[in-house]
């Protein structure tokens, strides 16, 4: 595990999935198989209560009774997605399989599949590949294979999909 990583509340992260330096999950958090996370990349699924007399949730104020309306919205990620360094991802977003996080994005958004997004808020700055495509890749579902099957598609990994319009091309 990368350094200074810290997690808090319900949080599942997928098989082979690898952090960076210095991540920050907390909430009601699921992340796919094979994803990367670059570092700072901080992911909240919680919420300081907007519609009340204060935002303060700590002890200092009722013994930390107000805590209790904090807002839990789950963030799910796909398998195969790159988020990059000191991206920040909010609650109640989906991030679909295959999809890259830029680099300082923050995402208050879903974001579809295999697309690439970036700013603040993130917003989508291409598709990584054509409708095809992509329903080829859904239906391979490549990251449920285990090393003897993944082997067998092997070739379809060095493939240059740009311009192209199936991945069997």
């Amino acid at each position: 595990m990368p350094d200074r990583c810290n997690f808090s509340g319900k949080i599942k992260i997928g098989y082979a999935t690898t952090l960076g330096y210095n991540n920050f999950i907390h909430g009601d958090v699921e992340i796919g198989k094979y994803c990367q996370l670059g570092a700072d990349v901080a992911i909240h699924s919680t919420n300081h209560p907007v519609n009340y007399l204060s935002t303060y949730v700590n002890k200092k104020l009722f013994d930390g009774e107000l805590s209790k309306l904090k807002e839990i919205k789950k963030i799910t990620i796909g398998h195969d997605v790159w988020i990059g360094h000191n991206a920040i991802i909010v609650g109640n977003v989906t991030i679909g399989n295959g999809a890259i996080i830029a680099s300082g994005a923050v995402v208050t958004k879903d974001v579809t599949p295999y697309s690439v997004v970036a700013g603040v808020p993130a917003k989508e700055i291409k598709k990584r590949f054509t409708s095809n495509i992509v329903s080829e890749i859904e239906a391979l579902q490549w990251w449920n294979m285990d090393e003897k099957e993944l082997h067998k598609v092997k070739p379809l990994f060095f493939k240059n999909f740009e311009g192209k319009q199936s991945i069997y091309d």
